[in-house]
């Protein structure tokens, strides 16, 4: 391996080295059992100036693209782009886990068991280091080319996301959540060694640039066929996909807030960006059954996510149902394919990523306040503006952006998706996600509706008390909805940069 492989490889060393340093110095840490205040931050500040090293890394690396390291991993402006992307919204996360680690979180139907546990701050240590495992493996699955290394990376996200779901011990549900994410894990896992197997026996490679070769006449047999159904259904598990979503809200609503973020945002936009430069490279698009499969996909899963979060009173369920929607609009330029659909992709990540990260920020902050446990109901958002107004702002940002109204970075997102599928002649799936957009308006501006009104007298809402008298918001959940919320506003106002560096890294895909 040459100086220039290592430096093209720097984002992913430097979180891999990071991560080593916390999994030798954690069990140090144990043994002593008691820490002083300054020795309790290092893990957190290691843990920001890692990512924040990482991203500055991705412009050295830039230097030497594109460069294929090993048959494994291609470092190019396109896996650039989203590792920077990815590590972003890492860094973003970690700034509203610092606060949210030393609350309390009980079960409400065992408050009196739990009230009196407080965090520890030395549990701090293991998310951190679960963080990181994360980070380095959606950042490894974007620079993925090979089969193998794109297993490997799932596989190291799916497990560290385990532990950070069921990290809060002292929530029930958050072991729940844990277990049925390690059940899916392991079925969707079991689903792409399958097909991965099934190409491999047909083909003889498991590179996705050697499959284009073999592909690319269009002639496929009945086992490429069942291979990539396989895979599909595997990617359907991780991406949330109807009908493999029945796990999401319930993952979603046990998992931490912070989690939750990571599993809305950055495992999402990594398995998306592989699955664009699988479908890209490999031309799967051209064949006519593959096309009518992801119609079929994008269709049901728009709906069954809109239809879904039109009966949700948890903000957590109604984040996840809205998810799975917006994976559906995604399928819509994936299935257009071209340059166009290629760079709405792009766009839509990036402000997808943002927004979920700020909606799921101000669901951590203003858990805070309550000390006992998340705020979830959407009735218990009543007052929030009048508490809280900045917060109340941020909120409603978020849900206008997922709704794509204009001055939002999610109207030109969505814009340049409905875009592609003109392009292409898609007219039908085009009235399908206007109509769909139209549906999710009820569900969003229902919580803003919520956040913006008055709770009522008999309420036990924790917004009913004087503002003064609620705590305020720790700077550093303030820097990330700040960021997030500064984003979504810019881009909706001038998309141009995004969208140049959208053409820009989608260009090494050779998308024609």
């Amino acid at each position: 391996m040459t100086r220039s492989d290592l430096v093209a490889l720097l984002p992913l060393i430097i979180i891999a080295y990071s991560a080593v340093i916390l999994i030798v110095v954690m069990p140090f840490i144990y043994v002593r059992r008691s820490i002083n205040r300054a020795e309790r931050k290092w893990s957190y500040r290691l843990t920001v100036i890692t990512l924040l090293g990482a991203l500055c890394s991705v412009f050295a690396a830039a230097r030497y693209t594109p460069k294929q390291v090993t048959p494994l991993i291609r470092i190019d402006g396109y896996s650039l782009f989203f590792s920077g992307l990815i590590i972003a919204g890492a860094l973003l996360v970690t700034l509203i886990s610092h606060d949210y680690l030393n609350i309390k979180l009980v079960d409400s139907k065992e408050e009196s068991r739990f009230t009196s546990v407080q965090k520890s701050p030395t549990y701090a240590f293991p998310f951190y280091l679960l963080l990181l495992l994360t980070t380095l493996g959606m950042a490894t699955a974007a620079a993925s080319s090979h089969f193998v290394s794109f297993f490997l990376a799932y596989e190291l996200i799916s497990i560290s996301l385990v532990g950070l779901i069921g990290y809060m011990r002292e929530y029930k549900r958050s072991y729940e959540a844990a277990i049925k994410y390690l059940i899916l894990s392991a079925t969707a896992s079991a689903f792409l060694v399958l097909g991965m197997a099934f190409i491999y026996f047909e083909l003889g490679t498991m590179e996705f640039s050697r499959l284009t070769a073999f592909l690319e006449l269009g002639k496929f047999s009945e086992i490429i066929y069942f291979g990539i159904a396989l895979l599909l259904v595997g990617f359907g598990y991780k991406l949330a996909l109807v009908p493999f979503h029945t796990w999401s809200p319930d993952v979603y609503q046990g998992a931490p807030a912070p989690v939750t973020a990571i599993i809305a945002s950055g495992s999402k936009v990594a398995i998306f960006a592989l699955l664009l430069r699988l479908v890209s490279t490999s031309n799967l698009k051209s064949d006519e059954l593959l096309y009518t499969l992801l119609y079929i996909l994008a269709v049901a899963t728009m709906f069954g996510g809109n239809f879904l979060a039109l009966m949700q009173d948890n903000i957590k369920r109604l984040l996840a149902y809205s998810s799975i929607a917006h994976i559906g609009y995604l399928l819509i330029p994936l299935a257009a394919g071209g340059k166009s659909g290629a760079e709405s992709i792009t766009f839509y990540l990036v402000s997808y990523l943002v927004t979920t990260v700020a909606a799921f920020g101000v669901v951590s902050a203003v858990s805070l306040a309550k000390q006992i446990g998340e705020i979830e109901k959407i009735d218990d958002y009543r007052g929030l503006a009048m508490s809280r107004p900045v917060i109340a702002a941020v909120l409603s940002t978020a849900l206008l952006s997922l709704l794509g109204m204009p001055l939002t970075s999610g109207f030109f997102g969505k814009f340049y998706i409905f875009s592609a599928a003109a392009q292409s002649g898609l007219w039908s799936l085009l009235i399908v996600g206007l109509v769909n957009s139209g549906i999710s308006a009820f569900y969003y501006l229902r919580v803003i509706f919520a956040v913006y009104s008055r709770p009522p007298a008999n309420s036990d809402s924790i917004f009913k008390t004087d503002a003064d008298q609620l705590p305020t918001t720790p700077p550093t959940s303030a820097i990330c909805m700040a960021i997030s919320t500064a984003t979504i506003v810019f881009f909706g106002i001038y998309p141009t940069p995004l969208l140049t560096l959208a053409r820009v890294a989608t260009a090494y895909l050779g998308v024609r």
